[in-house]
């Protein structure tokens, strides 16, 4: 996908004039790559306009305004848009009880070797991450997931990891599949 360049991103004045019509179309994009996985997993997928959206929403709540602060920005975030046939994700494990969430998360260290993107053929497509984001001895409720997906919508995501009784898949609707195809298509273009 193609990258956000430091163009696209207003400075936080005149954002904060257009915030308004900026948010709702970006929350509306959010919904539509927001995909629930049981009860605990929501993967959110990236695209241009949710990743500039996150960097204006973050020049404006800290008032960034040096060139090399808003490039960090711009850059930093750049990294949740997937490359050419692939699409990012960030993973939120919700888990609400405090004290469930720590046992879970220790429990769930394996986690990311059982998330697939199921495709149109039945293939599963496991993704990649940085290890740096697993912790000592516990799982981060964070994850950002990169699926390299041959530039084709997956029609599920799931967890297969019978071990630990996590054996879950959700179907993508139509709207979700066009929109994450929209996006694959953009970065072929």
């Amino acid at each position: 996908m193609k990258p956000v360049q430091r163009t696209e991103i207003l400075d936080y004045v005149t954002y904060n004039e257009r915030r308004d019509a900026v948010r709702d179309s970006a929350l509306a994009a959010k919904n539509l790559r927001r995909i629930l996985v049981g009860e605990w997993f929501a993967f959110l997928f990236e695209n241009r306009e949710t990743v500039r959206y996150q960097i204006q929403e973050m020049v404006r709540v800290e008032q960034i305004v040096k060139e090399a602060d808003i490039q960090h920005e711009v850059d930093t975030y750049n990294e949740l848009l997937g490359s050419q046939g692939s699409l990012c994700a960030t993973l939120l494990i919700g888990i609400e009880d405090e004290a469930e969430r720590g046992v879970k998360l220790g429990a769930w260290l394996g986690l990311l070797d059982h998330i697939y993107a199921k495709m149109a053929d039945g293939e599963r497509r496991t993704p990649t991450w940085d290890p740096r984001q697993v912790g000592e001895g516990r799982l981060s409720s964070v994850q950002y997931l990169s699926f390299e997906l041959g530039g084709q919508a997956p029609v599920a995501l799931g967890v297969d990891w019978p071990e630990q009784e996590l054996v879950i898949e959700a179907a993508l609707d139509e709207s979700q599949r066009a929109a994450l195809q929209a996006d694959l298509d953009e970065a072929d273009a």
